[in-house]
């Protein structure tokens, strides 16, 4: 049995894994030009400061982030 992965609208950041729509050129968050369409996992932040999982991921914004780039 194979497993077709499903396509998404974003994409991630290969520098901080932000997610960010496909036709984004610059990352917003760290401006870098490098993207992937292989990820998984997502992690909204609203409150980073005060979040354990934002710490353990070096999240230092707010915003949609992918939890592993593959």
């Amino acid at each position: 049995m194979s497993y077709k992965k499903k396509s998404t609208p974003l994409k991630a950041c290969a520098s901080c894994k932000a997610l960010v729509d496909k036709e984004t050129e610059i990352c917003p968050y760290c401006g870098s030009r490098e993207f992937t369409e292989e990820w998984s996992g997502i992690i909204i932040t609203i409150d980073p400061e005060n979040s354990e999982l934002a710490r353990i991921l070096n999240i230092t914004g707010k915003g949609r982030y992918a939890v592993k780039l593959e």
